[in-house]
C-alpha cells in the first residue's frame, strides 16, 4: 500500500487577531495538521512576502481596513504602489491581510468556514 502524504497548511497570521484565532480553531476541531506562523514573533522575509506579491497582488494583501493601516499619516495611505504597499508590509506586518494560509503552494487569504471546508474537503 503506498503512503499518501497529506498536504502541508501552513497558517500565517498573529495571534492576536480574531479571525486568526477562529480560523486556527476551525483547523483545530477539524483535525487539520498545520503549523502557526505569527508574522509578527516568527518574523517575515523578503522573498516570503514577495511569493505571495506575486501570486495574490499587492491590493488583495494589503490590510486597508486594520487600524494599523488607518493610523497612518495621509502620505503613507494614498498613492499606493507595489513598492510603497510592500514597504509597508515589511515594516508591520499587521498590514498584511489575514489569516493567510498555505496548502503546498497555493495561497487563501482571509476565513471563511465553508471556504476551509472546501479546500480540506478534496
Amino acid at each position: 500500500m503506498d503512503n499518501i502524504q497529506a498536504p502541508e497548511a501552513i497558517l500565517y497570521g498573529i495571534k492576536n487577531c480574531d479571525t486568526v484565532k477562529k480560523a486556527r480553531k476551525w483547523l483545530s476541531e477539524a483535525e487539520i495538521d498545520h503549523r502557526f506562523h505569527d508574522l509578527r514573533s516568527d518574523g517575515l522575509s523578503e522573498a516570503q512576502l514577495d511569493e505571495w506579491l506575486a501570486t495574490l497582488g499587492w491590493e488583495a494583501m494589503l490590510n486597508t481596513r486594520g487600524t494599523t493601516f488607518r493610523a497612518l499619516p495621509e502620505e503613507q495611505k494614498s498613492e499606493l504602489t507595489l513598492d510603497k504597499a510592500r514597504a509597508l508590509m515589511l515594516a508591520q506586518p499587521a498590514m498584511i491581510k489575514r489569516p493567510l494560509l498555505a496548502i503546498d503552494g497555493h495561497y487563501h487569504l482571509g476565513f471563511k468556514p465553508e471556504q476551509y471546508h472546501t479546500l480540506f474537503s478534496r
